[in-house]
């Protein structure tokens, strides 16, 4: 028996098409592989945008590198808010997996630290080390 599920997953991105391209396709393909999902049990995407990244429309670009063709998408920017991460592109995927089945969320490229405790410690560990040397 399947049941819907709302993958959650995010990246952080720099403001140019190839790269919130590149980061939007890796970030979709990487929650398709870790649950074992096929395009034909999702419903509908949605992205929110942090107002930094202006460069490309991530529905645009997850259409663009060739994916999501039949699907409905979505886009829309994130309140701005003091201390908030930057250049980071949210994803929310409506889709059946089978119920017994554990969703798994994506948390990728500098955006770990707005969910620790679903990026697993190497990307948390990563992450640290980003910040501690200034080198985002």
């Amino acid at each position: 028996m399947k049941k819907l599920y709302a993958l959650r997953g995010a990246s952080q991105c720099e403001n140019t098409v190839k790269d919130i391209t590149d980061q939007i396709a890796a970030m979709y393909d990487e929650l398709l592989t870790v649950n074992k999902l096929d395009e034909t049990e999702i419903v509908s995407v949605i992205f929110s945008v942090t107002s930094e990244l202006t460069a490309a429309n991530p529905c645009t670009a997850l259409r663009k590198s060739g994916r999501a063709g039949e699907l409905s998408l979505f886009s829309v920017q994130e309140p701005e808010c003091d201390g908030s991460v930057e250049r980071i592109v949210r994803v929310i995927v409506h889709c059946y997996l089978d119920e017994n089945r554990m969703p798994r969320h994506v948390y990728r490229n500098g955006a770990e630290v707005l969910r620790p405790d679903r990026a697993g410690a190497k990307g948390l560990y990563q992450r640290m080390a980003q910040l501690k040397n200034n080198s985002l």
